[in-house]
């Protein structure tokens, strides 16, 4: 059975826990750097998730999986968040590889901008809210 986790607007979203994540704890040191660094966008998607903020949701920021040091992670939900720091075709490239090997997990990734994080965090949350509702909720019976 499955288990409801929370509920946006009226619709139950339920937990999609994924198992047995590959781990290197090599990169365990660069965690703090990240943290550290500042990133604008990154700060300002994590005062809007922090605390379970965002819909009674637990977030991680700066979560390694596998070979990769993602951006936020849900892990009630296998879902990554990720946001696009350029649009440079080199960094499109290594996104659609982490993509690939994140969905391979089981994951769900959510991209989003840079720009939209900066420019429009409340379009950036709704989106999300769209996003979670589309992969993890029971959508209720329309008349």
């Amino acid at each position: 059975m499955k288990q409801i986790l929370t509920h946006i607007g009226n619709v139950p979203i339920y937990r999609n826990f994924v198992e047995d994540l590959p781990y290197n704890p090599v990169l365990k040191p660069l965690l703090a750097q990240k943290r550290k660094a500042g990133i604008l966008s990154e700060v300002l998607f994590w005062k809007q998730v922090r605390a379970k903020t965002f819909h009674n949701i637990d977030f991680d920021r700066q979560r390694i999986i596998g070979n990769y040091i993602v951006d936020f992670y849900v892990k009630a939900l296998g879902l990554v968040v990720e946001i696009q720091k350029t649009d440079k075709e080199n960094k499109q490239i290594h996104e659609g590889i982490n993509r690939t090997f994140l969905e391979s997990l089981g994951l769900k990734v959510f991209h989003i901008s840079d720009f939209d994080v900066r420019n429009n965090i409340f379009l950036v949350l709704r989106d999300l809210e769209d996003f979670i509702i589309t992969n993890f909720g029971d959508h209720p019976v329309k008349n």
